[in-house]
Formats: C-alpha cells, structure tokens, sequence
C-alpha cells in the first residue's frame, strides 16, 4: 500500500509514536451509541465531548437506521456496554437535497453507471425520517425496551445540536 496513502502512512508513524490507548477495550465507556452521517464535516467524539474508546460510532450516508445500523446496535448492546443510542443527522446534507432517483440519474449520467439495484435511503424530509429511525430502533425486537434512545441534527454551520422529541 503506497503511493496514493503514503501521506497516511506517515501520519500513523507519527500517530503511533505516542499512542496512548492500548488500555482500552472494545467496550463503550460511555454505554453510549452513536449514529451519524459519513459527512467529513462531523467530529463525533469532538462535538459530544467524548474521548477515544467512550462509544461507538456507526456512519453511513444519511445516519440512517439500516438493517445494518440494527444488526451493529444488537452487538453493540449486548456485546460492548451500549445502553443509550444517539441518532444525529445533519443539516446541509446531500442525502436530504436529492431523492434516489435524483442520486442514480447524476451517476448514470456522470458516471455512466447503472446503480438503480442500491437503495440509497435518501431523506427527503429529514424530521421525519429521523422519528421513523428512533421508532424503528425503539421497537426492534432484537433491541431491549430499556434502551434509551434519542435524536438530534447537528447544525454543521454552528456546532450545535438541536434535539428532536418523539
């Protein structure tokens, strides 16, 4: 692996150097889930005040609750000491500016490739989506009724979180 990840590679030398946390188990020490967007302008641990080895972090276009994020919080419950789960959308996102068919028209047309077998899960009303997310995950039958559960965007302009009810 070189060429195209030697700056990595150089940052993990230096990284490894005065690694700290070989301590840490896979265990969330902050019992605490998150589920967020993939979107490169979200610090998770930064913007919750967490640390290294404080939760998990499940991302995915959207922070949509898939069949995938389902299977990962099961695991994560039962496995790794997981009993609150944050779901946190963002504003500014791509996944909320298109619909699924808009997605696979722009790669067809770009890119020349046919994804229309993918299900993007595009948001086109993120509100709504994000209560379908916390209801879909407080009534998994895999997932205990003693799991809290809990919604907020994340505003990437302010740094701010502002929670939803449901």
């Amino acid at each position: 692996m070189t060429g195209a990840f030697d700056d990595l590679l150089a940052a993990n030398e230096k990284y490894a150097q005065s690694f700290s946390n070989s301590s840490l188990t896979g265990r969330a020490a902050r019992t605490l889930a998150v589920v967020t967007c993939m979107d490169s302008r979200i610090d998770p641990l930064g913007l919750l005040g967490l640390t290294a080895g404080d939760a998990k972090i499940l991302r995915n276009a959207g922070a949509r609750v898939t069949d995938d994020v389902l299977r990962t919080l099961v695991l994560a419950v039962y496995l790794l000491n997981v009993d609150r789960v944050l779901v946190m959308p963002h504003t500014d996102c791509r996944m909320a500016k298109s619909t699924d068919e808009d997605v696979h028209r722009l790669i067809s047309d770009e890119y020349g490739m046919d994804t229309r077998s993918l299900e993007f899960h595009t948001v086109p009303d993120q509100d709504a989506a994000l209560r379908r997310d916390l209801v879909r995950i407080r009534t998994y039958p895999y997932l205990p009724e003693r799991l809290a559960v809990g919604g907020a965007i994340y505003d990437v302009h302010t740094g701010k979180l502002m929670p939803v009810d449901v």
